[in-house]
């Protein structure tokens, strides 16, 4: 079993979803698939032909939203089997992808590998590259040996003491960082994307509609609001490798 390759799921609540929709086409230089779920609450974001996608965005009928990963497999049935023994709770399962519960309470899917392999480009010098799972204290040593047990990928320490980094084989489009929250809380998840040059970044977010909410320690990143209510970053990593610049 192995992961053939990995989606990045942005959760707004499903009365600013067309927001979201707008806005995250927008910067990921990307166009709506056709609307699916009973409830029309699931679209993918096309990227140009000849890449594939790895990012979708879910309308959630209650709270503020989120993110969460899909991670694919071409053996789903495995991958089931393989997280339940890694302690994950099944949620939901549905016709050939289910829904789980990590042992810290973070939701993920696991969905069936349909052929992609070619990631989508840089776009105006950033790529939506990251989920970073957002962990209490109590829980960060176990939660992090699930994921990279569940991966398989190589585990890297981060740029400060609080992180740590799954990165995929190469050609996959979505790594996972792994943040130690400084208080206990629930976990919870969301997007990163890497940039070039982070004040330029930001002024084009927020010609679209999104506001600076904080600016992280040494301005490595910045923590930003979209127009649907949804928390992200922008972090001064390399777009093309993901990496911080003088670590590759």
């Amino acid at each position: 079993m192995s992961i053939r390759w990995t989606y990045a799921f942005a959760d707004r609540p499903a009365a600013h979803l067309a927001a979201a929709q707008a806005f995250w086409t927008a910067v990921t230089g990307t166009f709506l698939s056709a609307p699916r779920g009973a409830d029309d609450e699931f679209v993918t974001l096309l990227p140009a032909s000849g890449v594939d996608a790895c990012v979708k965005l879910q309308g959630v009928p209650s709270g503020p939203g989120g993110a969460h990963l899909d991670l694919c497999a071409e053996d789903v049935p495995g991958l089931l089997k393989r997280a339940r023994a890694l302690g994950a709770e099944p949620v939901a399962e549905h016709d050939g992808w289910a829904v789980l519960r990590s042992p810290a309470g973070q939701l993920w899917c696991a969905a069936p590998w349909h052929g992609e392999s070619v990631r989508p480009p840089v776009v105006a010098g950033s790529r939506l590259d990251q989920v970073s799972l957002d962990i209490p204290p109590s829980a960060y040593e176990a939660e992090t040996a699930f994921w990279a047990e569940l991966t398989g990928w190589e585990l890297l320490t981060g740029s400060l003491p609080e992180f740590r980094v799954l990165r995929p084989p190469a050609g996959l489009p979505v790594r996972i960082l792994l943040q130690r929250l400084d208080a206990e809380q629930p976990a919870a998840a969301h997007l990163d994307l890497a940039c070039a040059d982070i004040p330029a970044t930001r002024a084009r977010h927020e010609e679209l509609g999104a506001v600076r909410v904080a600016d992280g320690r040494h301005h490595h990143w910045t923590v930003m609001r979209d127009p649907a209510g949804g928390l992200y970053c922008l972090t001064a990593r390399d777009p093309e490798t993901g990496g911080l610049p003088d670590r590759g």
